[in-house]
């Protein structure tokens, strides 16, 4: 008999959700950095097997929103309460178990399978972990917890296989040798995106967001215009850097990261544009894709 099923990832920002779905899918599809806010849409990612396929999606991390940005945010991880056969509620060994009760809440009264991961486990100790599983228990009760560290690849195999468990009987939703749902301009201005999350420090990379204008392929080459929009002059000024020196390093090194992805030679032209207040804009949002849930 054949299983499938959607399986979403929800959590609070930080606690290395992204991670966990690199892990899961085996394709480094949601970008993953040290800073919060790093994911911004749902990402779906597919895995096939002769007897099984799983639906992994992983969503923003979830904040109480201050802009429409957020907002948008914010509806992409409650979506994934709707939809969900198995729902993974993400944590970590850090963070304070009552962030976002309200949120919370919601995932208690879920009668479908909660799977709540406690990541990161290599950053505490036995006794430690065991009042934290404890806590958790009292807060959601119904859930069963497993804890992991998705950087280091522990508990994997064994969360893969009580997915496999719980997932019910049914055809594939998708193509067999589909594994994400997004186009290759969606990757291309996420992994452009997450170089400027590595290289520029404070409110920069949350004011940013990328279009990609041009991408043109062949058997060998992708050619890629993209648009770096920033919301004010200043930013613009520091995205692009003395003499250029800045932005040519971002271009270089999402070149190489892009030519990893795409198995191909890439040849990468980078502008910056300043789109002022577009965090806020609904109509600026809806061209960016934030109206997808």
């Amino acid at each position: 008999m054949h299983k499938a099923g959607f399986v979403n990832i929800v959590g609070n920002p930080n606690v290395g959700k992204s991670t966990l779905m690199n892990q899961l899918v085996g394709e480094r599809i949601s970008i993953a950095t040290f800073k919060a806010q790093t994911t911004r849409h749902r990402i779906m990612g597919i895995v096939n097997t002769p007897d099984m396929q799983i639906v992994f999606s992983d969503t923003p991390g979830v904040l109480k929103p201050n802009y429409k940005l957020q907002e948008s945010m914010r509806a992409f991880s409650e979506s994934a309460l709707a939809d969900a056969d198995v729902l993974l509620y993400v944590t970590d060994v850090v963070e304070s178990p009552d962030k976002n009760v309200d949120f919370l809440e919601k995932v208690r009264k879920m009668s479908i399978p909660v799977l709540l991961l406690i990541n990161k486990i290599d950053q505490t100790n036995q006794e430690k972990l065991g009042q934290l599983v404890e806590t958790w228990h009292g807060l959601l009760p119904a859930a069963e917890i497993l804890p992991i560290s998705a950087k280091n690849k522990f508990g994997i195999d064994m969360l893969l296989k009580r997915i496999h468990e719980l997932l019910p009987d049914s055809p594939p939703y998708f193509d067999k040798e589909q594994w994400t749902d997004k186009p290759a301009r969606f990757f291309v201005s996420e992994i452009i995106r997450e170089k400027i999350l590595l290289y520029y420090d404070k409110e920069i990379p949350y004011s940013v967001e990328v279009k990609v204008e041009e991408f043109k392929e062949d058997d060998k080459h992708i050619r890629i215009r993209a648009i770096i929009f920033v919301e004010r002059d200043s930013q613009k000024g520091i995205i692009i850097g003395h003499q250029g020196v800045a932005l040519k390093k971002v271009s270089t090194e999402a070149r190489k990261s892009l030519e990893r992805f795409f198995g191909k030679k890439i040849f990468l032209e980078a502008y910056v544009k300043v789109d002022k207040d577009w965090r806020s804009s609904q109509r600026e949002l809806d061209q960016f894709g934030y109206n997808d849930v």
